[in-house]
């Protein structure tokens, strides 16, 4: 073997390390944004809670239905609600409410929560007064919106006249509304209540308080909440920021290896000291992206003569060594075999 052919093994033995490095490029995953919370909201039309004492039974019935009540993201939409309640009205079904419109909506996003109510012409019957309507409502609506950013807000509009067993009546924002009908009863009406914190809203076009003793058809009182239109929303937490890859930040960009050294060295003062490289590269802290620790500076790294190429080189040198031992043990048998 002669001495170029020696040393084009040798230089392919010494580059196989460094080609290995250069064929592992360092990547990092790309970051997505997430959803950082979702929010709420809800709608109803009618919610009872109702307790009936019957004439010929010392019980009490329980009647507490709702009629499109909806969570977030949904609809609904019916206009007609009919229960049984035993031992009341000949066992007929007792039509609770009727109305020609009567929806529900509720829906949510990232960015923003709203519910909503609408209750048009609507006619409302407790047991014992089939032809007698609790209230009647020309039209009611509640809205509740939360979007990220700004406050909440809740409202509620009751449009046109209302009745109370038979008695129209002029609402008052300041209190409750009472109407007392002798030999029937007593209902408490309070007209648009809104609530509203940092990230809540919530919207009641009328709540009810009902007390009244028909007498009538097995019923000796009914008492309890009647609730029109209601409507809530809770803010959502909105879609988070994307984080940057760590790499980006810290590592070996802002680190002494850029700055410090032979490299950047501080101009002329470390352009004169290139060789050692101790004056800019030993002053410069390395930063990196992490919280976990601080990393091991140039200095250290001199010292112990450790990087994460040192098995490489030493496994190349192995090898450099085992072909030269070859060849040289090969030269010296063709030497003797001519002499």
């Amino acid at each position: 073997m002669n001495s170029n052919t020696f040393r084009l093994a040798a230089l392919a033995v010494a580059a196989g390390p460094v080609a290995l490095l250069a064929a592992v490029p360092a990547h990092a995953a790309p970051a997505t944004p997430t959803t950082g919370g979702e929010g709420r909201a809800s709608a109803v039309v009618l919610r009872t809670g109702l307790d009936v004492s019957l004439l010929n039974k010392s019980v009490q019935v329980p009647l507490k239905v709702t009629l499109n009540e909806v969570q977030a993201p949904a609809s609904a939409e019916k206009t007609a609600l009919s229960v049984n309640v035993d031992g009341v009205e000949g066992g007929a079904p007792v039509s609770v409410l009727r109305a020609d419109v009567a929806t529900a909506n509720a829906t949510v996003d990232e960015h923003r929560a709203e519910g909503y109510t609408n209750l048009a012409k609507a006619r409302i019957h407790v047991p014992g007064l089939p032809v007698l309507s609790l209230i009647e409502v020309e039209k009611v609506t509640s809205k509740a919106v939360c979007e990220v950013g700004r406050k909440p807000v809740a409202e509620s509009n009751v449009l046109g006249h209302v009745a109370v067993l038979g008695k129209k009546v002029t609402l008052s924002a300041g209190g409750p509304t009472r109407v007392a009908v002798p030999g029937v009863g007593e209902v408490s009406l309070d007209l648009s209540k809104t609530v509203t914190t940092e990230r809540t809203a919530a919207a009641t076009a009328l709540q009810l308080k009902v007390s009244v003793n028909p007498l009538n058809l097995n019923v000796a009182e009914v008492e309890g909440e009647v609730t029109l239109a209601e409507a809530t929303c809770e803010t959502p937490k909105g879609p988070k920021t994307p984080e940057k890859p760590g790499s980006t930040d810290g590592g070996s960009t802002d680190g002494g290896s850029t700055d410090g050294g032979s490299t950047g060295g501080g101009g002329d003062t470390g352009g004169d000291q290139g060789d050692g490289g101790t004056s800019g590269g030993g002053d410069v802290k390395t930063q990196t992206g992490s919280d976990t620790g601080t990393a091991p500076t140039g200095a250290n790294l001199a010292e112990t003569g450790g990087s994460s190429t040192t098995p490489y080189i030493a496994g190349g040198a192995a090898l450099l060594l085992a072909v030269g031992a070859g060849a040289t043990v090969l030269a010296r048998r063709r030497a003797g075999s001519q002499g």
